[in-house]
């Protein structure tokens, strides 16, 4: 493993690496301790998050094994290659955090959730495992959705020895698309099975990739995550939001409805792309996911 650090001086912005990664936006990392989702520490303590990373064009990375943890003014890195850039990437280390936090409106829900969990920063998942823990999200607790994604990996994905540890990488298309729906069942992934079957095999057979949705308009970008199998608005936005780089994206899940009609009242507009347009443009248009992120995380961990 090489080793390095990231000064957290460097980024423009806060960072706090816990929020980041256990704030319902990416199912992809676990953590040493086995505390994922059940200690709330400062940033996450002394305890290391890790991953596989598939090969990401925008880095050029061959796959790699990643730890990443935060200490007193950085963080703190093991990996298999060089993981500046592939962190740099995934967690959004080059978003200017405070420039776009000030671009969304003076609210004081928003402010109380920026307060609350200052430095928490949207991510960047490798879209094909992006799609596929989201469309394992409905109805279903984070920790759930993680084990589902992380029972995926453990038998289904390649399997990497490092330094006398082995770790799992996520299942490709290919391995998912030949697993039946049957054995998906199996891992606790109910009616999701067939879901997540049809999509992999969507992906493999070059029928439609995830990852096309990108460069177009936000709403056609939309449109096209829909024609896979299991995916509605909500999931769509979720991948767009959290692999593809919409910023302005906001899943409607319970809890932003809950705060839509708690807080924002005159943003329901009755169907799923009206209300969407009329919160995004009341969050801030451009960023209006990060904003999102913030309400969802800090209304499901009870902040109000």
């Amino acid at each position: 493993m090489e080793r390095g650090a990231i000064p957290l001086a460097d980024l423009d912005g806060d960072f706090d690496l816990q929020a980041t990664v256990e704030s319902g936006q990416s199912y992809l990392w676990d953590r040493s301790d086995g505390g994922m989702y059940e200690r709330m520490d400062a940033h996450g303590g002394d305890a290391w998050y890790e991953t596989v990373v598939p090969p990401l064009d925008a880095v050029g990375n061959d796959r790699a094994v990643v730890r990443v943890r935060q200490t007193e003014g950085r963080l703190e890195w093991e990996s298999t290659t060089d993981a500046v850039p592939i962190l740099t990437h995934l967690l959004r280390l080059d978003d200017d955090l405070e420039a776009i936090l000030a671009a969304t409106p003076d609210d004081p829900l928003l402010d109380r959730a920026y307060e609350t969990y200052r430095g928490m920063r949207l991510v960047r998942d490798p879209p094909f495992p992006c799609l596929i823990s989201f469309i394992c999200s409905a109805q279903m607790r984070v920790s759930r959705i993680h084990g589902m994604q992380t029972a995926l990996a453990r038998e289904y994905g390649d399997r990497l020895a490092v330094d006398g540890r082995t770790y799992h990488a996520f299942p490709t298309p290919a391995q998912l698309a030949a697993r039946s729906e049957a054995e998906l069942r199996d891992l606790k992934l109910g009616y999701r099975a067939p879901y997540v079957q049809q999509t992999a095999e969507m992906v493999a057979e070059g029928e439609a990739d995830p990852a096309a949705a990108r460069g177009r308009d936000y709403e056609a970008a939309r449109d096209y995550l829909t024609g896979f199998v299991g995916v509605g608005d909500k999931v769509a936005d979720c991948v767009l939001l959290f692999s593809l780089g919409y910023l302005e994206a906001v899943p409607l899940d319970t809890w932003i409805r809950s705060a839509i009609a708690d807080h924002y009242p005159d943003c329901d507009k009755g169907s799923y792309a009206d209300t969407s347009r009329a919160i995004r443009e009341r969050l801030g248009g451009e960023f209006a996911g990060y904003a999102q992120t913030y309400l969802f995380y800090y209304l499901r961990a009870g902040g109000e």
